[in-house]
């Protein structure tokens, strides 16, 4: 039969109780003991276990528990109990002062520090890979042989070929907003016609080019940071530079120099698919026919209108296929980083690309291109 643990309690001096333990404390008797002693109220001025029987590590730490709480001395152990309660004393952590939590300002200089740290340490990681593009081009410039021609073609073809139907439905599809909403507000002042020089003039200077490096950016610079960020993970990089082969020549400035050549053939297509847009719901909306449309095109949107889109686009694919190459290129622990990579890739490339926008409207502006 089994034999439980049990206490009593005895009044002491100044009203403290003196608890008296007995019988065994170990893990199959403690159990209805440990129930009553949850509701024992204090004050309590020592614990007496000079009548228990056998002991353990569950025992030791139920005196070791109630020491604490009550601040009460544990009185007449054993040597084994001694042993156990020392242990467990030993073992357990040190509470450590919990630093005070900074407050409202405090964490806004900090995060503004690690970001501008971040962002500093960003800017020169990139400019040191700029410098490696353009000195293994000039190696390129100076040995034309070492140019991968089936790579370059083959990413002319993902960058380009293969995104002509998605940029043409966009363009299409923003030309029919912008024509449409233009005629409704240009209506209120008898001047709908004036929609062929809106639709026209925007879809040339900006919206064809803009978009279009958006939607390259969501589509090959993704691309370019997921791809080199899996080889990067599966060490193909490094085995690329153990046989003597630069992974900037074979990998990046293939996507870089297909990025450049075909943003301005893109930005214009999607330019003409938005004009054609434009036209289609005019033909529909305004009652004008939808070769007229196309022929007052030519007459009201100015040549540097166009030369302003071309201008722009090789930079803005410059920018794209570099984030994207540079981002898969710091790849480094794990599959989950890839992912991360390709993410900050897209949202790098945009921003730039805007930031970039903005800043040629400003200078054609000054130049008289306004």
């Amino acid at each position: 039969m089994r034999t439980w643990a049990d206490f009593t309690t005895e009044e002491g001096d100044g009203g403290a109780k003196r608890i008296v333990f007995s019988g065994p404390l170990t893990v199959s008797s403690i159990g209805p003991a440990d129930v009553r002693l949850r509701t024992l109220e204090g004050p309590v001025s020592e614990l007496d276990v000079s009548s228990i029987g056998e002991i353990d590590t569950v025992g030791a730490w139920l005196l070791h528990r109630l020491s604490q709480e009550f601040s009460a001395p544990v009185v007449g152990a054993s040597g084994q109990a001694k042993r156990l309660i020392t242990a467990i004393e030993t073992d357990e952590p040190e509470e450590t002062a919990r630093p005070p939590r900074p407050n409202a300002v405090t964490r806004v200089l900090e995060a503004t520090g690690i970001l501008s740290v971040t962002t500093w340490l960003g800017t020169v990681k990139i400019t040191g890979f700029l410098g490696e593009i353009l000195v293994d081009a000039g190696h390129l410039l100076r040995h034309p042989g070492r140019v991968r021609g089936k790579a370059m073609i083959h990413q002319l073809e993902l960058v380009g070929i293969n995104s002509l139907g998605i940029i043409g439905l966009m363009s299409f599809l923003v030309g029919i907003v912008i024509a449409q909403q233009g005629a409704v507000q240009l209506q209120q002042f008898g001047a709908e016609m004036l929609t062929v020089n809106l639709t026209g003039r925007i879809a040339m200077r900006e919206l064809g080019v803009l978009m279009t490096a958006i939607m390259v950016a969501g589509r090959s610079g993704s691309a370019f940071a997921a791809q080199i960020g899996t080889m990067k993970l599966t060490e193909e990089i490094d085995a690329m530079r153990t046989i003597g082969v630069s992974p900037i020549e074979a990998l990046v400035i293939p996507r870089i120099l297909a990025s450049v050549v075909m943003m301005p053939l893109l930005g214009f297509y999607a330019a003409i698919m938005a004009i054609v847009g434009g036209a289609v719901i005019s033909s529909f909306t305004l009652g004008i026919p939808f070769m007229t449309f196309l022929t007052r095109i030519q007459e009201v949107v100015p040549l540097h209108d166009v030369w302003v889109g071309l201008v722009k686009a090789p930079f803005f694919g410059l920018v794209i296929a570099m984030t994207g190459c540079y981002q898969g290129m710091q790849v480094k622990a794990n599959a989950e980083e890839v992912g991360l990579r390709t993410t900050m890739a897209v949202v790098q490339a945009i921003f730039m690309v805007i930031v970039m926008d903005a800043f040629f409207a400003v200078f054609f502006t000054e130049v008289g291109w306004g």
